[in-house]
């Protein structure tokens, strides 16, 4: 597993990708990295395009995948530098992710 810096703000906390990982700065070069995902990871890609920030659970619902399969996804995208996760304030317990593009 690649290394990651956490980040704290005053509302939240932010998983930041290492230098090892790449800047993506727009759409299509973020489908360049995740043409490699598996298919799942590519739809819960697409679903957070749709839809912004959303939790595991709410991208396992809109997606109709397992949350294992969707945990999955996310770990590889998170490695990938694709999606980033953050720790939501209305419930600790749950992480928010949403896609990186660094503009």
């Amino acid at each position: 597993m690649k290394s990651v810096i956490l980040c704290c703000t005053d509302s939240y906390l932010v998983v930041m990708p290492t230098a090892d990982q790449p800047k993506i700065t727009t759409t299509a070069e973020m489908w360049d990295v995740v043409s490699d995902q598996p298919p799942s990871a590519k739809l819960v890609v697409k679903v957070l395009e749709y839809n912004g920030t959303l939790t595991q659970s709410e991208l396992a619902d809109k997606t109709r995948l397992s949350s294992r399969t969707v945990r999955h996804g996310l770990t590889k995208l998170e490695e990938a530098g694709v999606v980033v996760s953050e720790i939501s304030l209305s419930d600790a317990r749950q992480n928010l992710y949403s896609l990186k593009i660094d503009p």
